[in-house]
C-alpha cells in the first residue's frame, strides 16, 4: 500500500461526508461508506505513523454549516460505530465484558432513526438552546428552527426538574411530510430530496424559521446528560423518565440480556420497518447500566458501550434498457442506467447510477442485463450486481466525445472519472453551473427549479449567474404558468438572495473542489472579491484544509479576467457583499417592531431595513412593542395590538418613513 493511495482514500471519505452532511446529495449508501471507512482503519493499523488528527477515523463525520452561530457542547456528542452482522455484535458484547471485567450485562435496544442528531437545553423547564451535533465538540446553534417543530416541548410541566437539563435526540421527517415536500418540488421542477434524512438536515439549515415550520419535522429523545436530580440508573429508565416528564421518545425500546434476545428484537423491528410512519436504518444496542457506560468511556469519536446494527439496503431486480451519460457542472461524465421501472423503497425507480467506467467494468454490466439495484439509505439508486447477462447483450463503450458539446474527453491519471475539458463552451456544464448557483446548495432561490431555468435560458434571459439578478417582471411573466403572485414571489426570492453571506456566494459559484466548508474558511479570511482577485496562489495555503490542488483551482478561477468580469456584473446587478451600515434615523432608533401578514417583500428584507436604521424586530407582540407593521391577511397580532394600544402602520407608511 502506497501512502498516496491512503491519502486518496482519506480525501474520498471526506468528499462523501460533505455530500451526505453538507450538500445533502449522497452518492453511496451507508453500508458502502462504512466499508470504505473499515478499509481505512485496517490501513492505519498497518501504518499508524500515517494517521493525522484530520483522518476520518479520528473525527466525527459531520461538519458545521457556516450560516449559524457555533456553540461548544457541554459533553461531546459521539458517533456510533456501525455493525452489519451477528458476529460483529457478538464481538462488541465481548469487548464490553472484557472492558468491565465482570459477568453478564443487560443491553438496551432502541430503533435507529434515520435523522439528524441534536441537543436541547432547558432552564427551569423552558427550552432555551438547541444545536446540531456538528463535529462532536461544537455544533450549529439552531434554537429558532427547533422551536418550529410542533412536538418539541417548549415548556416542561413537571415537578423536581433540574434547573439546567440537557437532553439529546433526533430530528426526523415523517414519510408523509417527505412525500408532500417532494411532490411540491416536483411541481416546481426542482431537484428532489434523496431521502427523508437529507430533507430533515436541509430543513434545519434554512435561515427562515417559518419555512422550517412548513416542513413537518418531528423529534424523538433518547438520552440525558447526568445530573443528581435525574432518578435513572439505566438507559431503559432514562427512556421511561423522559417520557414521564413530557418528551416525545422513541418506540420499541427493549432491554435484552443475550445475543439471541437482541436479534429476536432486531428481527421484529425489521418486520415492522415498512409499516412505520418514519424511516429507520437499524437498531442501536447500548449497555444498559449508566455507571458501566461511564466506566467504559469512549475511544476517540466512538463510545465503547454502544453500537448501531444497520439494516442492509433494500434491493430489487430490473433490466438495463440503455446506458447514457450525464454531464456534470465540473465536466465529469457519469454513466446512468435506464431501467425497466420497478418499485423500491417507496418509489418507482427508472434509472440508477453506474458511477464511472471502473464500476461498470468491475460489475461487467451490459445493456440488456438483468440487474440488482439498491437504494441504500434511500439515496440515489445504484446497480450493485448483474443477475444474468442478456443473450446478445453488448458491453458499454465509453464516449470519446462529450455528448453535449462534442469536445474530445480527457482522462486524468489521478481520477477514475472521464471529463469534458470544455469548461466555457459546453452547454450542459454551463447549465448545470447555473442550476447549482440558484439551487438549495447554492443561493437557494425558491422558484428557480430546473424547468424554470431551462425556460429562462431558452428565452435568452439568463446566460450567466449575474443575469439572474437582472431578471425583470416582464421577462419572468413570459414563463408558462407564472401569474402575478408567482412572478412577485420569484422577484422577492431573487431580491433576498442578493443578501446571502459571502461564504454562500463563494460556494454557489460552483468552483471545482470548493465545498461549503472551504468557502466558509475563505470568507473568514478575506471579506470581498477584490481581495481574492489580488491573491497569489501561495496565499490560499493560509486557509486550513486547502492543499495544492485546491489552491491552484482557486487561483486559476479568481485570476481569470472573464470570471472577474462576471463577478463584477453580479455586484453591479445588486449582489450585496457589504456589512450592514447603520443609517441614522431618529424615528427607528431604539424602537421595537413586529410584522404581521403578507408584505410585498420577504419579511427578512423588511427586518433588515428596520434594523439598519436602528430598530429592533421581534416575533412576539407585547405592551412594550412600539409599532405593528401591517401586511395583507393579518393574523391575531392585529387584534392584540389594538388591545395593547400599540401603534399600527401599513407597509406603505413604514416605507415612507424609511
Amino acid at each position: 500500500m502506497k501512502k498516496e493511495n491512503y491519502l486518496r482514500l482519506v480525501d474520498e471519505l471526506w468528499r462523501h461526508n460533505r455530500l451526505y452532511y453538507i450538500e445533502n446529495q449522497p452518492e453511496i449508501s451507508d453500508e458502502v461508506f462504512d466499508q470504505l471507512l473499515k478499509k481505512l482503519e485496517s490501513i492505519e493499523k498497518e501504518h499508524p505513523d500515517w494517521i493525522t488528527p484530520d483522518s476520518p477515523t479520528q473525527r466525527v463525520m459531520e461538519a458545521l454549516v457556516g450560516n449559524f452561530p457555533v456553540i461548544q457542547h457541554a459533553k461531546p456528542m459521539l458517533s456510533l460505530p456501525n455493525t452489519y452482522s451477528r458476529e460483529e455484535v457478538e464481538a462488541f458484547i465481548e469487548r464490553v465484558k472484557k472492558g468491565l471485567g465482570k459477568g453478564s450485562h443487560d443491553f438496551c435496544c432502541e430503533i435507529k432513526m434515520d435523522g439528524v442528531a441534536f441537543t436541547a437545553r432547558y432552564e427551569k423547564g423552558r427550552f432555551v438552546l438547541g444545536a446540531t451535533r456538528g463535529n462532536g465538540k461544537e455544533g450549529d446553534e439552531i434554537t429558532h428552527n427547533l422551536r418550529m417543530i410542533q412536538n418539541l416541548p417548549i415548556q416542561l410541566h413537571s415537578d423536581d426538574l433540574p434547573d439546567l437539563l440537557e437532553v439529546r435526540g433526533e430530528v426526523y421527517m415523517p414519510k408523509k411530510a417527505f412525500e408532500r415536500l417532494n411532490a411540491e418540488k416536483k411541481r416546481e421542477g426542482e431537484p428532489l430530496w434523496a431521502n427523508p434524512r437529507n430533507a430533515a438536515s436541509g430543513s434545519l439549515k434554512l435561515l427562515d424559521p417559518k419555512e422550517v415550520a412548513k416542513r413537518g419535522l418531528e423529534v424523538g429523545f433518547y438520552s440525558v446528560l447526568p445530573h443528581p436530580k435525574i432518578p435513572c440508573k439505566t438507559q431503559g429508565e432514562v427512556q421511561a423518565w423522559l417520557k414521564k416528564i413530557g418528551f416525545p421518545t422513541l418506540p420499541f425500546v427493549e432491554v435484552a440480556a443475550t445475543t439471541d434476545a437482541i436479534f429476536a428484537h432486531i428481527e421484529r423491528i425489521e418486520k415492522e420497518r415498512p409499516l412505520l410512519p418514519f424511516e429507520i436504518d437499524g437498531v442501536v444496542i447500548k449497555l444498559n447500566s449508566l455507571q458501566d457506560q461511564e466506566e467504559l468511556g469512549a475511544a476517540g469519536k466512538n463510545p465503547r458501550w454502544a453500537v448501531a446494527y444497520k439494516f442492509h439496503a433494500e434491493q430489487a431486480k430490473s433490466r438495463i434498457l440503455d446506458i447514457r451519460v450525464n454531464v456534470g457542472r465540473t465536466g465529469v461524465l457519469t454513466p446512468v442506467a435506464d431501467l425497466e421501472p420497478v418499485f423500491l423503497a417507496g418509489s418507482t425507480i427508472a434509472r440508477a447510477s453506474l458511477h464511472n467506467r471502473e464500476e461498470i467494468e468491475r460489475l461487467d454490466v451490459r445493456i440488456g442485463d438483468e440487474v440488482l439495484i439498491e437504494k441504500g439509505g434511500d439515496v440515489i439508486p445504484k446497480v450493485v450486481e448483474v443477475v444474468s447477462h442478456a443473450e446478445g447483450g453488448h458491453p458499454w463503450v465509453p464516449p470519446t466525445h462529450c455528448p453535449s458539446c462534442g469536445t474530445e474527453i480527457v482522462e486524468l491519471p489521478e481520477e477514475v472519472a472521464i471529463r469534458c475539458p470544455n469548461i466555457e463552451g459546453c452547454p450542459e456544464q454551463r447549465f448545470r453551473r447555473l442550476l447549482f448557483f440558484v439551487s438549495k446548495q447554492g443561493l437557494d432561490i425558491d422558484g428557480l427549479g430546473e424547468k424554470v431555468m431551462e425556460k429562462l435560458i431558452q428565452l435568452g434571459f439568463v446566460k450567466e449567474p449575474a443575469d439572474v439578478f437582472a431578471l425583470t417582471r416582464e421577462q419572468i411573466g413570459q414563463i408558462e404558468g407564472f401569474k402575478e403572485k408567482s412572478v412577485q414571489n420569484l422577484l422577492n426570492a431573487i431580491s433576498a438572495a442578493k443578501n446571502a453571506p459571502f461564504s454562500r456566494i463563494l460556494h454557489a459559484l460552483g468552483i471545482r473542489h470548493v465545498g461549503i466548508a472551504t468557502a466558509e474558511a475563505i470568507a473568514q479570511k478575506w471579506k470581498d472579491f477584490d481581495s481574492l482577485f489580488r491573491l497569489e496562489m501561495g496565499d490560499y495555503f493560509a486557509v486550513e484544509g486547502v492543499g495544492e490542488k485546491v489552491a491552484e483551482t482557486l487561483f486559476a478561477y479568481f485570476s481569470h479576467p472573464k470570471n472577474q468580469i462576471e463577478i463584477r456584473r453580479l455586484i453591479t446587478n445588486g449582489l450585496n457583499l457589504q456589512e450592514r451600515v447603520l443609517i441614522e434615523n431618529p424615528f427607528f432608533k431604539g424602537k421595537s417592531f413586529v410584522i404581521t401578514g403578507t408584505l410585498s417583500m420577504p419579511r427578512e428584507q423588511m427586518a433588515d431595513l428596520l434594523q439598519s436604521r436602528g430598530g429592533k424586530v421581534s416575533e412576539s407582540l407585547s405592551k412594550k412593542t412600539d409599532f405593528l407593521i401591517l401586511g395583507e391577511n393579518a393574523g391575531s397580532k392585529l387584534d392584540k395590538a389594538k388591545r395593547f394600544g400599540v401603534s399600527i402602520l401599513t407597509e406603505q407608511e413604514i416605507l415612507n418613513k424609511i
